[in-house]
């Protein structure tokens, strides 16, 4: 079971930014489909970014501009640059890899990184 754990979340005001890593112990990055998902306490996830092996990416509309996913698979790393950050912003950002494709049963999940936006 490769583990996955997320880092760089943090405290930030309306307008600021923040870039979450989110660390392999295995080279899943190079096998699998990555995607980063928010979670606001009572709600289910919500995928916001995922990049798959060929490097293509998709967003969810509200964060297209405003979020971009990236990995380096030489680092076993997956990175979410985060600009703009409104207080809506404000979750639980959780990496985690698909199984198959880029759609359905999640392989692995990390714990997660706290993001929050004050206003």
């Amino acid at each position: 079971q490769v583990q996955l754990v997320e880092s760089g979340g943090g405290s930030v005001q309306t307008g600021g930014s923040l870039r979450l890593s989110c660390s392999a112990s295995g080279d899943i990055m190079k096998t699998s489909c990555m995607g980063w998902w928010m979670q606001v306490p009572g709600q289910g996830m919500v995928r916001v970014a995922r990049i798959d092996t060929l490097n293509i990416t998709s967003y969810l509309d509200s964060v297209k501009g405003q979020f971009t996913i990236s990995k380096d698979n030489a680092k076993n790393t997956l990175y979410l640059q985060m600009s703009r950050l409104q207080p809506e912003d404000t979750a639980m950002y959780f990496c985690a890899a698909y199984e198959v494709g880029c759609s359905g049963a999640l392989r692995s999940r990390g714990e997660g990184t706290q993001v929050t936006v004050s206003s």
